[in-house]
This record gives structure tokens, C-alpha cells and sequence, in this order.
């Protein structure tokens, strides 16, 4: 899970005006550690302007497809969409981690499904992955999918979603809102919050047909949505989210930190191998003392939104401060995110190599 493979870019497509699609070539001896499950994303890393840099972005491919492919859409003031969408070409090697993530349930061909999707902007990128994988490997489950924009010039996987719909016309239903285009439907106009998902289940969907609901986008959104199905009965294990948002590492207020003289012997598991050190028991999380110490621990966005850095508590306890990646299942399972991590014993073992 460490480590970053080299993979060269195969294809770029421009999907929107700000928005590219890049499709990996995968060696056949890479091909197994690069199998992936819908919904998961690829970590990539690279130095720009003499600083490493690293972030996540979602696979936007089926699992069916024989091609593994990302979209990255340029942020305004974003350091590494910028520097991909003026520097990648065909043919260019780029270091990737393994595909990662937890967004996505077991398909099976036995299932008799109505599934949801909410998404916003480029949080299609992994609920397209999904909804395709689903419709190809569950020919008696059906989709529908909520989908926010400003306009429709800004709709990311525009073309395959279209193509998708084409498809799969009676088990594939797409609802596109716009928040700076009016459209014919008033219902389908403005933005999707609380608001929103209470008239769109009055009068659009019934949700009580509904077996399991998928979230991604900005954090207002993924929380009005999540909030309005639970308050409307849908129960919190049939909610699934996925934020894209922008990372903030995780710190501690220095008066804190500076009256604080616990410490804390780390030891973390990493590919079988046993690294130990000191730290401060509340100064910094783990993964910041881990790396400050020259240990090659995975992560990318240090914010607690991707999960790359997700381990298992197997001695001590750790105290988070943001968690936006793991079910509640996992954390009452012993997993934390290292990178929002702050020891709360004066043992603690972090094992990587877990995965349940």
C-alpha cells in the first residue's frame, strides 16, 4: 500500500473546459495491485516546483472496463490539477499508489436493487465508476442519479453518462440540477441541499423504494443530503459519502501541545516491517511524527477526507480530530486516519497491513 508504482499515461481526453480524463497503461505484472473495486481512487505524487506533492482522485472507470482511467479537474489555485492539466502528455510516466477507498458495497448478479446517487461537480468521477459497475454486473438493479452543476458546460462525464442512459434506458435515471441555468422543471433548478432532497422525494422519487443511497461532492452538500435521508427514516448503515473538499491537516492549538509533556512510543507496521520512535502525546498526529522521522507512510491529502492513510489500533488508543473516510464500523473496529491521529496512551501500535 507504501509504495508508488510508475505508470504511463496512455490517453487524455478533455472532458469539460477545466476537467481532463487520463487513462493509465498497467504492465501486466502491475495489473494485479491495480484491480479495483468502483468508487476507489489512485493517490498520484510528484515534485513540482521542487516540493512533493500528492493527491487523490477518483477512478472514473467501470471495474468491467479494461482500462483504468482518473479525471482531474483544475482548481483555481490548486498546485497539482494546474501543473496536470498544463504539463500531462501521452506517453508520460507518472508515480501512483494502488487503488484505495472504501466507497463502493459488494455487487452480486443475485441482487434486486433501487439504488441513489447524489453528486456534485467532479464528485461524479467515482459515482459514475459505480453506477456502471452496478448496472453491468446486476442486471436486475436499477440507479438513479441526482446530479448538481452550475451549467451545463461544467457537467463532468457528460458524454458517457449520456451514452450510459442510452444504454441502460429502463434501469438508469439521470436528474440533472443546475444552479445557473434554468431549465424547463423548476424542481430541477438551483442547488442540492436539504431543500432540494425534501421536494425531490415529494414529488420525483419515492424513497421508500430506495435499497441504498451514494454521496459525493462538497461537505454542505454531502451533509444536507445525508441529514434529510435520516431525518425522512433511511437508515445511517444504507448512507454511503464520499467528500471532496479541500484538506486541512490536522493540528492541535499550541497551548496545548506546549503544556503537554506526555510522550508516546509509536510503533507503526508498515509491509510487514516494525518502525518504533518518541512523540509528543498531543503535539502532532502520528502520521506527521512518522514521517518526520523518514518512515515511508502512505497518505495524500492529510485532511482526513481520503483514507489513504487508514491503520488499525492493535495496542493503545488514539484520539481524532476529523474523520470524513471511515464508516463507523471501521472506527469501532479500531481504525483511524494516522494523519488525524494524536496518541492518548503512552503505548500505541498502528498496524497498515490490516484491511478488516
Amino acid at each position: 500500500m507504501a509504495h508508488f508504482h510508475s505508470l504511463k499515461i496512455r490517453s487524455l481526453v478533455r472532458d469539460t473546459r477545466d476537467a481532463i480524463v487520463v487513462s493509465f497503461d498497467v504492465p501486466a505484472e502491475l495489473r494485479p495491485i491495480f484491480h479495483y473495486q468502483p468508487g476507489q481512487h489512485l493517490t498520484l505524487r510528484a515534485t513540482i516546483d521542487g516540493e512533493e506533492q500528492r493527491r487523490s482522485y477518483s477512478i472514473c472507470s467501470a471495474v468491467q472496463d479494461d482500462e483504468l482511467k482518473i479525471a482531474i479537474k483544475k482548481v483555481s489555485g490548486g498546485v497539482f490539477s494546474s501543473w496536470a492539466h498544463e504539463n500531462f502528455s501521452t506517453g508520460m510516466a507518472l508515480e501512483v499508489m494502488p487503488p484505495n477507498g472504501s466507497f463502493h458495497l459488494p455487487l452480486s448478479p443475485a441482487h434486486h436493487r433501487h439504488y441513489l446517487a447524489f453528486a456534485a461537480g467532479s464528485g461524479i468521477t467515482p459515482v459514475f465508476s459505480i453506477i456502471k459497475s452496478t448496472l453491468l454486473a446486476e442486471p436486475q438493479s436499477r440507479f438513479t442519479l441526482v446530479y448538481g452543476n452550475r451549467a451545463s458546460s461544467t457537467v463532468m462525464m457528460r458524454d458517457p453518462l449520456a451514452d450510459l442512459k442510452d444504454q441502460f434506458l429502463d434501469r438508469l435515471s439521470v436528474i440533472h440540477i443546475m444552479s445557473r441555468e434554468k431549465q424547463d422543471i423548476e424542481l430541477f433548478n438551483g442547488r442540492i441541499d436539504a431543500d432540494k432532497c425534501r421536494a425531490l422525494f415529494e414529488q420525483w422519487i419515492w424513497l421508500g423504494d430506495i435499497d441504498h443511497v451514494f454521496i459525493c461532492g462538497p461537505q454542505h452538500m454531502m451533509e444536507q443530503v445525508s441529514a434529510t435521508l435520516f431525518s425522512l427514516g433511511l437508515d445511517k448503515s444504507r448512507i454511503h459519502a464520499e467528500l471532496f473538499g479541500v484538506a486541512t491537516p490536522a493540528t492541535r492549538p499550541r497551548a496545548v501541545a506546549a503544556a503537554t509533556d506526555a510522550q508516546c512510543d509509536v510503533t507503526l507496521v508498515i509491509d510487514g516491517r516494525h518502525y518504533e520512535f518518541s512523540m509528543p502525546r498531543d503535539a502532532m498526529p502520528v502520521l506527521e511524527a512518522g514521517l518526520a522521522q523518514g518512515i515511508e507512510i502512505p497518505y495524500a491529502c492529510k485532511g482526513g477526507i481520503c483514507a489513504t492513510c487508514r491503520c488499525k489500533i492493535t495496542e493503545g488508543k488514539a484520539d481524532m480530530d476529523a474523520n470524513h473516510a471511515l464508516e463507523d464500523y471501521e472506527v469501532a473496529s479500531g481504525f483511524v486516519l494516522s494523519c488525524q491521529a494524536f496518541p492518548a496512551t503512552d503505548k500505541l501500535v498502528l498496524d497498515f497491513d490490516q484491511d478488516a
